[in-house]
């Protein structure tokens, strides 16, 4: 991996730390100044299916496998609401602390994430779940200018939308809508695929007024990570000028605020979309290897050192005028064990391919 940051202290942060519960559920982070572990995330339970996937790929491991299986199981025997086709966003739900509701954008990364099983264990309830979800969020979360970011269960009434860009409808929203692309590759779904077309190009049209969307420097920061989500959307698409010439924005205006805002506020997880993005779409658009490498060096240095194993080896979430954020982040640490074996391959001279996420 790329400089000292260590694949193998980050597999077994996420077998051993305690992030995830017994049952394969996944707390959203740990909190490491307190000894704290939020409540169980769906989306990020989803996102580390992925990640274990692409540990058992990297390593051969066959713990991986086994991990990632349970987490598959437990998004669909606890999590999968069959009446109403849709992932509640925690875990259990409702909780005198959190209400009943399901988000658009999560539910899209939990189909991902069962794909990304999948592929590995070829067991046909992971495709059958995920396509009942594409077409329960289909049917649920459509307006009449985008999809409703989230919803109140189980009446499936949308919340009012706000500027923050997760409570709103906007170009992020086509990463979680590249759920129904990877299902249609596998059924053929005509449906999906043109559903997952329509949210691309709807984000083509307001991709450009995205960023920087906000005069407060750190609220902009937060904005780079969904900005690359986008980026990510289009990865299947960079045949098409119109999807080249939006990935080529995106590199060159995330890039150049991350460089502005980073000495302030910086996030880990904005150094590896962008890092990953930047080698998946080298073919499309000329990797800049100099501002790669410097993104890959500044991701490895977020990975934690800590005599606590439920810290060590994880990757934290941001650092703010120079101190590390308490927050310990498993998808932080997902996308950068991704990130930087990607980058690392691109420099073996692998054809760069996107992990699962």
């Amino acid at each position: 991996m790329s400089g000292a940051f260590s694949l193998a202290r980050a597999g077994r942060w996420f077998l051993q730390s305690g992030i995830q519960r017994p049952d394969g559920g996944v707390s959203r982070y740990l909190r490491a100044d307190a000894a704290q572990y939020k409540p169980v995330s769906t989306e990020i339970t989803g996102y580390t299916a992925s990640a274990l996937i692409y540990l058992f790929r990297a390593t051969g491991r066959e713990e991986y496998l086994h991990r990632a299986r349970l987490t598959a199981r437990f998004l669909c025997d606890t999590v999968w609401d069959p009446a109403l086709r849709l992932f509640p966003f925690e875990s259990p739900s409702p909780t005198p602390e959190s209400p009943h509701r399901a988000y658009f954008f999560d539910c899209g990364i939990i189909i991902r994430g069962l794909l990304a099983v999948w592929r590995e264990t070829g067991e046909d309830r992971l495709v059958e779940i995920s396509s009942a979800a594409s077409h329960g969020m289909l049917a649920a979360f459509q307006s009449g200018d985008g999809f409703h970011p989230i919803l109140e269960l189980p009446g499936l009434e949308p919340l009012p939308r706000t500027p923050h860009w997760s409570r709103s409808a906007t170009c992020y929203q086509a990463k979680s809508a590249l759920a129904w692309w990877d299902v249609s590759q596998i059924t053929g779904d005509a449906v999906l695929r043109d559903a997952y077309l329509a949210a691309v190009e709807a984000g083509l049209r307001n991709y450009p007024e995205f960023l920087p969307g906000t005069d407060d420097r750190h609220g902009v920061m937060d904005r780079l990570h969904p900005a690359c989500y986008f980026l990510e959307a289009l990865s299947p698409l960079l045949d098409r000028a119109e999807c080249v010439d939006a990935y080529r924005f995106g590199l060159e205006t995330v890039g150049r605020l991350l460089r502005e805002i980073a000495p302030e506020f910086v996030r880990s997880d904005v150094y590896a979309q962008l890092l990953r993005a930047r080698v998946f779409g080298a073919g499309a658009v000329p990797l800049d290897t100099g501002a790669a490498a410097h993104e890959a060096a500044a991701l490895a240095r977020f990975q934690a050192t800590s005599d606590d194993p439920g810290v060590d080896g994880g990757v934290w979430f941001g650092r703010r005028h120079g101190q590390w954020s308490p927050q310990v982040n498993p998808v932080s640490t997902a996308f950068a064990i991704q990130a930087l074996g990607v980058w690392e391959g691109f420099q073996n001279g692998l054809a760069p391919t996107m992990p699962p996420s």
